[in-house]
């Protein structure tokens, strides 16, 4: 397993855990997504999978209906790729150059994992805190993306001013646009 594999299980594996958490009456719950459910965001986070995939000629056939199980569907896909040398440095070209595939996932769908976690959770009553590690690895992929793409309001909220005296994980919720405090 490659350090990008192997963080992108572990936030998978949190991801699953947090999904099978969710009481049964709250997947229609707002998530801090303006205009997402919580079965939005998981929606989501699959259908980011699928476009990943895709991007590299890998696009799933058959994704289940089911929530759980279509977010293990796409995950094993992109967990095998991920550990497969070959098609982890599957190369295309995209918004940002030329990529490979275990690149933008590790850019872009452990990043979505990670904060849509936090949604999920927040949507749904669920304790859910970013670990510290990725807090600081997150903030630094933030800052990277292009103000032409954080204005389109696209990939997250427009940022917010946290208290002053906020923690390095309410300032990065405030910089994606989420309101933790």
């Amino acid at each position: 397993m490659t350090e990008i594999s192997d963080r992108y299980a572990r936030h998978a594996d949190a991801f699953a855990a947090t999904i099978a958490a969710v009481p049964a009456d709250r997947w229609s719950a707002q998530s801090p997504c303006e205009g997402w459910t919580a079965a939005d965001v998981v929606s989501h986070v699959v259908d980011v999978h699928g476009m990943f995939l895709g991007l590299v000629g890998r696009r799933p056939e058959s994704v289940p209906e089911d929530r759980a199980e279509a977010f293990a569907h796409v995950r094993r896909i992109v967990q095998a790729d991920l550990e497969n040398p070959e098609r982890a440095g599957t190369t295309y070209d995209g918004m940002f150059g030329t990529q490979t595939f275990e690149w933008s996932v590790d850019n872009f769908v452990t990043f979505d994992l990670v904060l849509h976690r936090w949604d999920l959770g927040r949507a749904t009553g669920l304790e859910v805190v970013i670990p510290e590690d990725e807090v600081t690895r997150i903030a630094g992929q933030v800052q990277g993306i292009p103000q032409e793409v954080r204005d389109a309001g696209t990939v997250f909220g427009s940022a917010l001013t946290p208290p002053s005296d906020a923690d390095a994980h309410t300032r990065l919720l405030a910089e994606t646009g989420r309101k933790a405090w």
